[in-house]
Formats: C-alpha cells, sequence, structure tokens
C-alpha cells in the first residue's frame, strides 16, 4: 500500500470516477445523480481514496443517524484491488463513525464476497443476520454485519 493515500471528502468533480468504479464494482450501481444528492446531506458522509498519481481510485458511503450508521458502499477501482487499499479506506471510514458518535455500524455484503468477508471479520464485524435474495444480478443473500464501538 502507499504510504502517500490519502482519503478526503468526496466532491462534485469526484462523482463521474466514483460512478466508473461504482458501475465495475456492484452489478445494481447507484447513479451519478444519487450522489450528487448526497454530497452535503445531513448524515451522509462520502469520501475518496487518492493516491499521489491517482486521484480516486476508491470511494465509501456511510450514513449516521444518531449513535447508529450503515456502511451503505465502499469500493476500489479493479486496477488498484489487492493492495490493502479497501483496508485503509475501510480504517479511515471507521474513525469517520467513531468520531460522529456511531456506536453501532451496520453493512450488508454478499454472501460469495469472501474477500471483503475477511476484510469485514478482521475489522470486528460480526454476522447479525441474513436478506434473503437481497442482490440482483445475479440474485444472492447478503450477510448483514455489526460492529460496535
Amino acid at each position: 500500500m502507499n504510504a502517500t493515500a490519502a482519503v478526503r471528502p468526496m466532491e462534485a468533480a469526484d462523482v463521474e470516477r466514483v460512478v466508473a468504479i461504482e458501475t465495475e464494482a456492484f452489478t445494481s450501481p447507484w447513479s451519478a445523480e444519487t450522489f450528487e444528492t448526497l454530497l452535503g446531506r445531513d448524515g451522509a458522509e462520502l469520501w475518496v481514496l487518492d493516491l499521489p498519481d491517482a486521484p480516486v481510485v476508491g470511494y465509501a458511503m456511510l450514513w449516521c443517524i444518531l449513535d447508529q450508521g450503515e456502511l451503505a458502499n465502499i469500493a476500489i477501482a479493479a486496477e488498484w484491488r489487492g493492495r490493502s487499499l479497501g483496508a485503509f479506506l475501510l480504517d479511515r471510514v471507521l474513525e469517520v463513525a467513531r468520531d460522529r458518535g456511531v456506536r453501532s455500524l451496520y453493512l450488508e455484503v454478499r454472501e460469495s464476497n469472501a474477500v471483503a468477508r475477511h476484510l469485514y471479520g478482521s475489522r470486528g464485524f460480526i454476522e447479525v443476520g441474513r436478506r434473503a435474495d437481497y442482490y440482483d444480478h445475479p440474485r444472492e443473500d447478503a450477510r448483514v454485519l455489526l460492529k460496535q464501538f
């Protein structure tokens, strides 16, 4: 992992690149309009991961409502995966949640996404439930994970 990686708040100028990452990472991607609507919205935390020669190689979207949060989306561009950048971004997002007073952070993850499930487990998330047929393309269950601070 590059020691000069930086996580910063998402800006409107980042949305096009974020949508490109979203589209390659998820089978039901969010639109640019969705991200634009969330920018600056109360309770929404949108962050991007920059490298010195590659701006916006990843992003995360976190909801914070009182003492609960939900990690809605987190992704690293395909060409940058496998370099611990996802762990770096997740760690920063966990700091943001903790700083916002979140005590319980939830997320859903595809049952087949063993890499993500391993990463979340290494950061203290535990499985607390399942959502049948939560994902499309392909249809698949989600595991509901929880991290308590």
